[in-house]
């Protein structure tokens, strides 16, 4: 390639605000001097100029007249393209198409959260996050949203055409995992209560050491995307000789999309730890407290990341009850980071559900304190343990902890997990597969007090399948401090 040249007509070209456009689209360009001509790669060059010129403002955008003027005594290609802008198209109304069980509030308020207000530039990212959050509220089949152009410069209405889901669900599940063995499950979704108009899931689940029953109520989102929420959960524990019966409530407000979560809540706790070995009377402790939790992801895309991070806070504050009244305060935060390594394999085939072309450092952290005093009754559900298929590979589930007299463990006021995975996917005869193998580093602790933390160490490696519905986790592991190989199976992807 010995020049690449990139003209622009229509409203794109007279603009005097359009330079930053213009300027983005020709930074889209690939095929750049002194690269080796193809077809491939100009036709490729010519898709990404289009597609970065019709993302925003200028949905009907297109190429005018372009040239491959190729030289073949000098061997030299001299290329040019002449993209025709269009007339600008700015949003106007929202229609919605197929409402008949949940109305069509939630949508209309979905979209203009996205930022498709009436008068703004169309935007395709925008159009795309839009139809994103109307799915994730689970009252839909299927959800498209589209702009339907108007001649003479008039704002284009925005077009959601949705397939409602039935009123009612039911599913019944069975799975399992190393950690807890096999797990059998049963879900109702009702979604819209008769007489407020709320979504409630119920959920009964059952695996070895943990028995949930649950139902949580949230109501439509408002014109912010704020939801009310109202929860209830009891539940039964098994760790080791230790087993915990404990009842939570939870009311407040929630808003939810796939970039950022937030919620503030009351929450009441209560719990009954017993012992089948030590000879103790059973303790109730019991807890109300206020609470913020945000979480925030920012991964180039699910289930199979390859760049970006999450990050997750929740902070409390509270007291306990019953005869002895103490405050306390608690912070939980997790993080995950992806680091790309290497240049991007051209033969990546990602319809075989391959992550990606290259090998990546996955650092994740996760943090945890509760302040009070010593003698404060903190119910045990809102103490720390870790270890398992999830956090620190080589031990079984919240077998990291307090140690205590029989020698189990018990929760404690302090947490620290630390994570380090190099993840490398798998090239068969020069074809990228959907299998990787990974390496890692895992350590944690639990304690009651700072200067009493542990470090627990696991190291292993292992294999991810990217399947369809997320990836596959097979690893085996070596715990320093429990002396033993353990084999850790889970799957999907979530933050």
């Amino acid at each position: 390639v010995a020049s690449a040249q990139i003209y622009f007509r229509g409203e794109l070209a007279e603009s005097a605000e359009g330079a930053s456009r213009r300027e983005a689209v020709r930074s889209a360009w690939t095929l750049r001097p002194g690269e080796r001509f193809t077809q491939t790669a100009w036709d490729a060059a010519k898709t990404a100029v289009l597609r970065e010129l019709t993302a925003r403002r200028y949905p009907a955008g297109r190429i005018y007249n372009s040239l491959a003027d190729v030289d073949p005594l000098t061997q030299r290609a001299f290329l040019t393209v002449e993209l025709d802008s269009g007339d600008p198209v700015r949003v106007g109304a929202v229609q919605v198409q197929g409402a008949q069980r949940y109305g069509t509030e939630t949508p209309e308020h979905l979209v203009r959260l996205s930022g498709l207000t009436p008068g703004s530039d169309y935007d395709l990212e925008t159009l795309q996050d839009a139809q994103q959050r109307i799915a994730d509220t689970g009252l839909y089949d299927s959800v498209f949203v589209t702009i339907e152009p108007l001649a003479d410069g008039q704002p284009a209405p925005v077009l959601v055409q949705v397939r409602e889901t039935l009123r009612q669900k039911l599913v019944l599940g069975v799975g399992g995992s190393t950690d807890n063995g096999a797990r059998f499950s049963l879900e109702h979704t009702h979604h819209r209560v008769p007489g407020i108009g709320w979504r409630a899931i119920s959920k009964l689940q059952y695996e070895r050491d943990d028995q949930v029953a649950s139902s949580d109520w949230t109501s439509p989102p408002d014109d912010k995307g704020w939801r009310w929420i109202a929860g209830a959960q009891v539940a039964r524990q098994i760790d080791g000789f230790d087993t915990t019966r404990s009842e939570r409530l939870r009311a407040g407000r929630s808003q939810e999309n796939h970039v950022l979560d937030r919620s503030l809540f009351l929450q009441y706790d209560r719990a009954r730890a017993s012992n089948s070995v030590l000879d103790t009377t059973p303790s109730t402790e019991s807890a109300l407290s206020a609470n913020y939790a945000w979480t925030q992801r920012r991964f180039d895309q699910t289930p199979f990341p390859e760049n970006g991070y999450g990050l997750g806070v929740e902070l409390g504050a509270g007291t306990t009850l019953g005869s002895v009244r103490r405050p306390f305060t608690r912070a939980h935060t997790r993080w995950r980071g992806y680091w790309p390594l290497g240049q991007p394999d051209p033969q990546a085939n990602t319809s075989q559900g391959a992550a990606g072309a290259r090998s990546r450092l996955v650092l994740r952290l996760e943090g945890g304190a509760l302040w009070a005093q010593k003698s404060a009754p903190i119910p045990e559900t809102q103490l720390f343990l870790t270890g398992g298929d999830t956090t620190v590979r080589g031990y079984a589930l919240r077998d990291i902890g307090v140690p205590q007299a029989d020698g189990g463990v018990s929760p404690g006021r302090y947490m620290a997990v630390g994570s380090l995975e190099w993840q490398r996917p798998i090239v068969r005869q020069g074809v990228l597969s959907p299998w990787e193998h990974v390496v890692f580093v895992d350590v944690g602790a639990v304690a009651d007090n700072m200067p009493d933390l542990t470090p627990h160490w696991g190291v292993g490696t292992g294999v991810r399948y990217n399947s369809p519905v997320g990836p596959l986790q097979l690893d085996l592991a070596w715990g320093q401090k429990s002396r033993e190989w353990r084999l850790h199976l889970n799957v999907g992807f979530s933050f």
